[in-house]
């Protein structure tokens, strides 16, 4: 078995499509891949769960045509602290991520998640281009 925890975010469905994309592309036989569909809420005062964010269900359903096995992990706080320790918590094989393209001052401001899990991670990374659209 090969778990894959994919941290998926709300911005943009088409980043979650193409990182379910790059697993559904991994060399395996059948079954022997479980995805880990992660969203961490930063603030969720109407607490909505992780089934009702877009991105994931778009994730789902591109991952469950290929005929992968998906699993629906949900964390609140930091998305880089709870990205690492959902890892650890099902001890991921790899973790996949996408970042979205900004300017550096964009990035002194408000950080790059993806930057800062490969950094922080003790296991392989996925990075998956953000399509071009976004």
């Amino acid at each position: 078995m090969y778990d894959v925890l994919i941290g998926i975010d709300n911005a943009e469905d088409s980043r979650a499509i193409a990182q379910a994309e790059a697993i559904v592309d991994l060399p395996t036989v059948d079954g022997a891949v479980t995805a880990h569909l992660c969203h961490v809420f930063q603030e969720n005062p109407e607490g909505a769960s992780v089934h009702q964010i877009s991105a994931v269900r778009r994730a789902r359903e591109t991952l469950e045509e290929a005929g992968i096995n998906c699993v629906h992990y949900e964390a609140s706080g930091d998305p880089t602290d709870e990205l690492l320790a959902a890892a650890d918590d099902i001890d991921a094989d790899a973790i996949c991520v996408s970042g979205r393209k900004r300017r550096p001052t964009g990035k002194a401001v408000f950080g790059s998640v993806t930057q800062d899990v490969i950094l922080g991670a003790d296991r392989p990374i996925f990075a998956v281009p953000a399509p071009r659209s976004d």
